[in-house]
């Protein structure tokens, strides 16, 4: 290389603008040095790479090298096009690479797999994995953790788990690769089982580990495992992380543990918008509106700017404590205020805020002013509040509604089979049912998670899949028989009227019954047993066995009218 060359290398080394590189390009044309190998990769390297770069004037230098490009070369390009926009033109530029013959490397893959992963492209995927065994870098941890990553992407997680499994070494981002993938697919109880596997193996944590395990612990509420991975966060040292943090507030919230929540916020000496929402989001998920308001307005104080997610958890906290007059306010000051503009969700919550208050004029009014009042997330909403009030004339409105948008599903049928039970009309109930079967819809069973010790238990209606099954019905039948007995006759929010029956409108065994007869088997009195449905945490403070019983199939009651 010559000297001029070399200084012109080092310049774009140290080039940080596009201004400054179109004069280091300009020197590179009046020199004639455009087509030299090395400062072509780099010019390309940085209008690619470089988060000041630009992908026309990449594209621009690609087209005009003529010379046969390097295998670099040609991965900056790769590189650039699976993280911009047009993550397709990755694909079609790996195509083109390999049609002129030149030799894909571990990154030519890795960058084709991050592209194919952000277009769910299943076909694409299959063939980059075939062109990888056959290049033989199905053995390396970057390409493997590639491909584990672009297999979840389109859903398929076995494979994702195989192409992990077969890893002769995994490393801690192949971990945590794994970990992320399974929390971002709902499958919580083997991202968690991962980190036993982890400490087995002798691998240690880091802060995305922690964050992607404190995600799915949120998810099931296994504050038990918490608590053990924030020990952890302190023992490698990234507690002071923002985003650990967040995933800790996240975390106490989801199961129950506002006070400890708001321990960690007070204790992060750096906050940003996502630290505020996850409080502000905490108390609403629990109906605490109040609190979730006088933490809004300590955020706006502060001056942090609130965003979607902020109203979204004030909005939450407002339905589900009654606080109508606050709702409202708050909805109309997230665009006359700070210039928001409300999503589905924002609307949804109007819609349960006024429904569950009996105020359904007002409901129907925010589903007809939304740009969203054709979305049958809206009419569902209304149909929920409907089932609350027995509204059988606007439940029937919105039924209809349902049907239209061909949006109407088994959880419609429960709901509207309820109105008409309740209200004792037989032609109604029949006539749901002849929608049922002529649909063929049915209904999903619903899941409820609890935890003892360390460990996280699933439940799904009349479940018998659990090891200790015969038990935990047999204690069942006793706390409901012993509570008779005492005289406590137990609500059934789905039991039908005078000559009507079917079989799907509830039963015997619900999933959060199971739960709670588990965790009465598997704990000490005293203990406070938290079941989670749906992101809902149900607590049941167990003192002694006569006061148990009651409360047992109080909050039974309760939390099936509330789900």
């Amino acid at each position: 290389m010559c000297e001029k060359a070399r200084v012109i290398v080092r310049m774009l080394q140290g080039c940080n603008s596009m201004t400054k590189l179109r004069k280091i390009h300009s020197h590179v044309i009046t020199n004639g040095l455009q087509h030299h190998p090395s400062i072509f990769d780099n010019l390309l390297r940085f209008c690619a790479v470089s988060v000041t770069g630009s992908m026309p004037h990449a594209l621009l230098l690609f087209q005009h090298f003529d010379s046969d490009p390097s295998t670099t070369a040609w991965n900056y390009l790769l590189r650039g096009f699976s993280a911009s926009p047009t993550p397709l033109s990755s694909l079609l530029f790996y195509n083109r690479m390999l049609l002129l013959s030149t030799r894909p490397d571990i990154y030519t893959f890795s960058f084709a797999l991050k592209a194919c992963e952000r277009l769910r492209s299943v076909p694409k995927c299959r063939e980059i994995h075939g062109s990888v065994i056959k290049s033989g870098f199905h053995t390396d941890n970057i390409v493997s953790t590639g491909l584990l990553r672009c297999y979840s992407a389109i859903g398929d997680i076995d494979i994702a788990f195989k192409v992990f499994d077969e890893m002769p070494v995994r490393d801690l981002v192949s971990w945590n690769a794994m970990i992320s993938c399974l929390s971002h697919a709902g499958l919580h109880h083997q991202a968690l089982s991962m980190h036993k596997r982890m400490e087995n193996e002798g691998v240690c944590v880091d802060a995305y580990t922690i964050v992607a395990l404190l995600s799915s612990c949120a998810h099931v509420s296994a504050l038990n495992m918490g608590v053990m991975l924030h020990r952890k966060a302190c023992e490698v040292r990234c507690e002071g992380s923002v985003y650990v943090g967040n995933a800790l507030i996240d975390m106490y919230a989801k199961c129950g543990s506002l006070d400890k929540a708001v321990g960690v916020f007070n204790g992060m000496r750096k906050r940003d918008v996502s630290t505020w929402n996850s409080m502000v989001m905490g108390y609403g998920v629990h109906g605490k509106g109040v609190d979730s308001i006088s933490f809004f307005r300590k955020m706006v104080a502060f001056g942090v700017r609130p965003n979607a997610i902020t109203f979204l958890g004030l909005l939450l906290g407002c339905s589900h404590q009654g606080l109508v007059k606050e709702g409202a306010e708050h909805f109309r000051m997230m665009s006359s205020e700070f210039h928001l503009s409300p999503n589905i969700k924002h609307y949804g919550c109007m819609v349960d805020l006024y429904g569950r208050a009996g105020e359904f004029d007002k409901a129907l009014e925010m589903i007809h002013v939304s740009s969203c009042h054709e979305d049958p997330v809206l009419w569902r909403t209304l149909l929920g509040s409907c089932k609350i009030h027995r509204n059988l004339e606007l439940g029937e409105v919105a039924m209809k509604k349902l049907v239209q948008l061909k949006a109407f599903n088994a959880g419609d049928y429960v709901l509207m089979t309820s109105i008409y039970s309740a209200a004792n009309d037989a032609q109604g109930f029949a006539s749901m049912r002849k929608l049922m079967r002529s649909h063929d819809l049915r209904t999903v069973p619903g899941w409820s998670w609890i935890e003892i010790g360390d460990q996280v238990h699933k439940f799904v209606v009349d479940d018998k899949t659990h090891p200790e099954s015969a038990l935990i019905y047999s204690e069942l039948q006793e706390v409901v028989r012993r509570a008779i007995l005492a005289g406590y006759k137990p609500e059934d929010t789905n039991v039908t009227g005078p000559g009507f029956s079917d079989r799907c409108l509830g039963s015997a065994f619900h999933s959060e019954k199971l739960a709670i007869a588990y965790g009465l088997m598997r704990t000490p009195a005293g203990t406070a047993l938290r079941i989670t449905k749906n992101l809902r945490v149900v607590f049941v403070l167990v003192t002694t066995t006569g006061d148990m019983l009651g409360l047992y199939l109080r909050i039974m009651a309760s939390t099936l009218s509330s789900w």
